[in-house]
């Protein structure tokens, strides 16, 4: 099952490229979700999910398969078992970044979703309902904190002190 998000972030590309590559980070903005582990391009983690009257634990494990910092793009393959023996799951994910103008950056989520045993029973039409809602607490929380960093940068610019002079600005 495919699945397309898409949604703008309030920070330039190259700060929410930066911020993507920290898995840790951006697991924390996913509600129910947190990272283990990062050994490289993997990671371990799991994730919390509630799926009509189904409440799935998966525990699983994903990799980079492609990281491309000039274009903006990676690729990341996912799965997972649910800890209860409700079913499996497995994802392949990208993403892809864009400047929007000088402030701001389009990112666009592709994922490729394959469920198996019971979650797989409520379809498409829930699926999305879930994954639409799941995103948007997700970006909430991006926005958020790209905005605060954002915020904290620009302080700590106009707080920085001037400059001394030198002897020859002095002298001129």
């Amino acid at each position: 099952m495919d699945l397309t998000h898409r949604f703008r972030v309030p920070t330039h590309v190259a700060e929410a490229w930066d911020h993507f590559q920290d898995l840790a980070a951006v697991a924390e903005c996913f509600p129910g979700a947190q990272v283990t582990s990062v050994e490289g391009d993997s990671f371990s983690g799991t994730v919390k999910v509630k799926l009509g009257p189904i409440a799935l634990q998966y525990n699983g494990s994903g990799t980079f398969l492609e990281k491309d910092e000039a274009g903006h793009r990676f690729v990341v393959e996912a799965k997972g078992k649910d800890k209860r023996g409700n079913g499996t799951a497995g994802a392949t994910v990208t993403v892809t970044m864009t400047a929007a103008d000088a402030a701001s950056t389009d990112i666009e989520v592709l994922t490729d979703l394959s469920v198996t045993g019971k979650p797989a029973q409520f379809g498409r039409g829930v699926m999305q309902d879930v994954s639409d809602k799941l995103l948007g607490q997700f970006v909430a929380c991006l926005e958020q904190r790209l905005a605060t960093a954002e915020a904290e940068d620009a302080a700590a610019e106009a707080s920085a002190p001037a400059p001394l002079a030198t002897a020859t600005e002095v002298a001129a």
